[in-house]
C-alpha cells in the first residue's frame, strides 16, 4: 500500500501539473531516461532527481565572451525543474530551495528567484542567508523598501551580515561609477603587482587572441613597472595546458624575469581566481594591485579580489583596473544589467554564499 500511494504521488508530480516540461522535452538529449514511479523509496527517488540536477549541471554546453563563462540557461531551467520536484517530496529540504533560487540568478530570472527565496522564509521566516539574497536582488531590483524590510530583520538576526552587505553594495557601486581605464600607468610607491586573469584556451590548447591582448598589456605595464610582481591566474585545461603556465611561459619569452611571475594553474573561475590569487597578494604583503582583463569583465574582477581581500588581507590593499579592448570603452560606460548580475552574484560568492548547497549539486 505504501508503494502504491508513493507511485500515485510520483506520478502526479511527473505529470507536469506542477512544472512545465517544455524546456525537458526540447533538450531530452541532456537528461536521463529514468521511469521514478519504479522506486521503492522516497529517498530513491529524491537521490535520483538531484543526480539528474547534477548531470545536466555538468553538460558541456556553454556560452563563453569576454571571460564571461556560464551554463546556458536551458540547463538551468532544467536543474530548477528536477530541484522543485525533489523538494515537492522533501518540503523541509529548503537547500533544495536555496539550489533553485541561484540556479535561476545564472539563468537571470532575479524576479523568479526573489520568489523562491522569500518562499524559503516561509519555512524558516530567521533564515539569514535568505534574508541576504533577498537585500541583494532587491537591491538589483532597485525595490529600496524591500532592502530595508530586509535589512532590519536582519539587524535582529546577525549585525554582522548587515555591515558586510552594505559593504559589498558599496563596493561595488564605487567600482562601476568608476570610469574604464585603458592607460597604462605607473604605480605608486609600496608593493605592487599586476594581476592578469586567464581566458578559455582554445580546444588544441593554443591562447585566444582576446588572452593575447590581455598578456601585451601586461607586458607594457610589468616594463613600465619593473619592480611589480605579476599574478597570472587560469586553470582550466585544454589539451594537458593551462592558461597560467601558457602565459607565464609567454611573458617569459618576452623578457620578463620568471622570478617576478606568481602562476595559478587552478583556479576555474573569476571567483577562484580572486579566492586563490588574494593569498599570493596577501603573502607578499601587497599594498595595492592593477587587474587587467578585458573590458567587460574587468568590473567584476575587481569587485571580487576586493571581497577576497577583505577575509586574507592584506589589510588596506587597494585595487585599480586596465581595461584590454574586447568592446570600445564607451559602449562599456554603464554596466548592462547582465554584468551586474554577475557581479553581484559571484561577489557574494567569493563571500562565501554557496550557489549550490544540495548534494551532489554543490558548488560555492
Amino acid at each position: 500500500m505504501k508503494r502504491t500511494l508513493l507511485t500515485l504521488s510520483l506520478a502526479v508530480i511527473f505529470s507536469g501539473s506542477l512544472y512545465s516540461t517544455n524546456v525537458d522535452a526540447a533538450l531530452d538529449t541532456v537528461q536521463p531516461q529514468v521511469d521514478y514511479t519504479e522506486m521503492t523509496s522516497q529517498r530513491q527517488v529524491v537521490d535520483q532527481l538531484l543526480n539528474d540536477a547534477y548531470q545536466v549541471f555538468k553538460n558541456p554546453s556553454r556560452i563563453s565572451h569576454a571571460g564571461f563563462t556560464a551554463k546556458m540557461p536551458s540547463n538551468m531551467e532544467m536543474i530548477t525543474n528536477r530541484l522543485l520536484e525533489a523538494y515537492q517530496l522533501e518540503p523541509y529540504r529548503v537547500d533544495l530551495l536555496f539550489s533553485a533560487a541561484n540556479a535561476q540568478i545564472y539563468n537571470s530570472n532575479v524576479d523568479r528567484a526573489i520568489e523562491l527565496f522569500t518562499q524559503i522564509l516561509s519555512v524558516a521566516p530567521d533564515d539569514v542567508d535568505a534574508h541576504s539574497y533577498l537585500v541583494i536582488w532587491q537591491n538589483f531590483k532597485g525595490n529600496k523598501s524591500e532592502v530595508t524590510r530586509h535589512l532590519t530583520a536582519l539587524e535582529q538576526l546577525n549585525k554582522g551580515r548587515v555591515a558586510d552587505l552594505k559593504k559589498i553594495m558599496s563596493t561595488i557601486d564605487r567600482i562601476v561609477e568608476t570610469p574604464l581605464s585603458n592607460t597604462i600607468k605607473k604605480q605608486g610607491k609600496g608593493k605592487n603587482a599586476i594581476i592578469t586573469l586567464g581566458y578559455a584556451l582554445n580546444p588544441d590548447g593554443s591562447m585566444n587572441p582576446i588572452l593575447i591582448d590581455r598578456l601585451n598589456a601586461t607586458l607594457d605595464m610589468a616594463k613600465k613597472n619593473p619592480n611589480s610582481y605579476i599574478v597570472v591566474t587560469g586553470g582550466v585545461p585544454k589539451n594537458h595546458k593551462t592558461e597560467g603556465k601558457l602565459m607565464t611561459d609567454w611573458l617569459v619569452k618576452n623578457g620578463i624575469d620568471a622570478s617576478r611571475i606568481i602562476e595559478d594553474n587552478y583556479a576555474r573561475s573569476t571567483v577562484e581566481n580572486a579566492l586563490y590569487s588574494s593569498y599570493a597578494l596577501a603573502r607578499h604583503n601587497i599594498d595595492h594591485a592593477t587587474i587587467i582583463s578585458s573590458a567587460s569583465h574587468v568590473r567584476r574582477g575587481q569587485a571580487l579580489f576586493e571581497v577576497a581581500s577583505w577575509q586574507t588581507g592584506p589589510k588596506g590593499i587597494t585595487f585599480d583596473t586596465y581595461s584590454a579592448n574586447d568592446r570600445p570603452l564607451e559602449e562599456l560606460k554603464v554596466p548592462t544589467d547582465k554584468e551586474l548580475l554577475g557581479i553581484y552574484r559571484d561577489a557574494l560568492r567569493v563571500y562565501g554564499m554557496w550557489s549550490y548547497r544540495s548534494y551532489p549539486l554543490e558548488q560555492r
